[in-house]
């Protein structure tokens, strides 16, 4: 939905079910209208879009495109996002470490970017820039050499040559937000400008990696690294980098007694990384491939010691802290602070909580619709505490 300073909010569809363009229209027919009926039931309603590589390549087929735009004209709808981090299948079966698969040092990632961008154009309305998300370059798990990254490198720099010529022919802004996670290329705000400044070594003096090229900052993400908000945000834009789109999320925070160990299991679930990142007394940061690694590690080998536990599990942002668990919404919230104090920062706003298949039930509303209503009512409730809906 489009707010006050120029802003505009959106859920994003990756919560739904949808690897063909079919069963993506589907989803936005059924569940994301019901939730527009609620929030937004006369004002033009923003779509967070969530495209495989399937679904993207069948929309830019025959007439789908076209009927598309024709469908969000009929029902006050737009797009000013694209979710283009997971490329294959995302819900319902193993993900993990595939979900980076095939990263930026393949041609594959490059053309299907390139066609996600294709698409947002021409779905684009008037004065509206666009955004697509994407994976944090790779997976520090595949151990990719020098010359590899280098090749990522290339890549990007050639997203960067098709979004100049979109903009120049089109007349509208586009820029690509690299997507910092646990254990990827870029996990923290200090990874994030080493690796621009790679990238602006490797073409000295184009000014254009500014417009087209930045930080899809996830709360959730940088939550887990321990970051401060504020202090990230603010590195970020000391070193001129943009911030593309910022999703609003929430991480699971624990104190891991054996109680909360046990409890965990209901988290365990065999689709997505859950990255856990230990804060020990000392203030070390020890992190876990996944929440299985975590939960089977003995006591002796520091988690006995340790003082907290981030958890990898996108909550509710709703959710409020029980007995054995909390979460990292303070984040969030600083993260509104940050662009209530820097007017101007990112206008893309997007709620992501894709993990509602796999959530214990304890933790999810009856229905799906019914959670990402309540999503926007949190939502727009704290953004009108931090001042930033009028």
């Amino acid at each position: 939905m489009k707010l006050a300073h120029g802003l505009h909010l959106a859920y994003c569809t990756n919560i739904h079910r949808g690897e063909s363009w079919d069963e993506t229209f589907h989803s936005l027919k059924q569940d994301t209208m019901a939730v527009k009926q609620q929030v937004a039931p006369d004002e033009p309603y923003a779509i967070g879009l969530r495209l495989g590589a399937a679904a993207a390549k069948q929309l830019s087929q025959g007439s789908h495109l076209r009927d598309f735009r024709h469908w969000m004209d009929q029902n006050n709808c737009y797009v000013f996002t694209i979710n283009g981090f997971p490329y294959g299948t995302f819900h319902g079966t193993r993900v993990k470490e595939d979900v980076y698969r095939p990263d930026w040092t393949s041609q594959e990632r490059l053309d299907y970017t390139n066609l996600l961008f294709d698409l947002l154009v021409e779905m684009l309305p008037e004065g509206v820039e666009g955004s697509v998300s994407t994976v944090p370059v790779s997976y520090k798990g595949f151990d990719l050499s020098d010359r590899a990254l280098g090749e990522a490198r290339k890549h990007l720099w050639k997203c960067v040559d098709h979004l100049e010529h979109l903009s120049a022919r089109t007349g509208k802004k586009l820029h690509l937000g690299l997507e910092p996670e646990p254990m990827c290329t870029l996990e923290t705000s200090k990874e994030a400008t080493r690796f621009f400044d790679q990238m602006r070594q490797d073409r000295r003096g184009d000014m254009r990696i500014e417009e087209h090229l930045g930080i899809n900052y996830d709360c959730c993400h940088l939550a887990l690294q321990y970051e401060n908000p504020h202090e990230a945000l603010g590195r970020l834009a000391s070193h001129k980098i943009k911030i593309s789109k910022i999703h609003l999320s929430s991480a699971l925070k624990v104190r891991p007694t054996n109680e909360v160990r046990q409890s965990l299991e209901a988290f365990n679930d065999a689709v997505y990384f859950h990255q856990v990142i230990e804060r020990q007394q000392g203030g070390g940061l020890h992190r876990y491939r996944d929440l299985p690694e975590a939960l089977a590690s003995a006591p002796e080998e520091g988690a006995a010691q340790a003082e907290e536990w981030r958890i990898h599990f996108h909550i509710p942002l709703h959710q409020v802290p029980v007995a054995l668990y909390d979460t990292t919404s303070d984040h969030l919230l600083g993260t509104l602070d940050y662009l209530k104090a820097h007017p101007g920062t990112c206008s893309h706003l997007e709620m992501e909580t894709y993990t509602w298949e796999v959530m214990p039930d304890t933790m999810k509303s009856r229905h799906v619709v019914d959670q990402l209503v309540e999503e926007y009512r949190w939502t727009l409730g704290q953004m009108k505490q931090h001042g930033l809906l009028n």
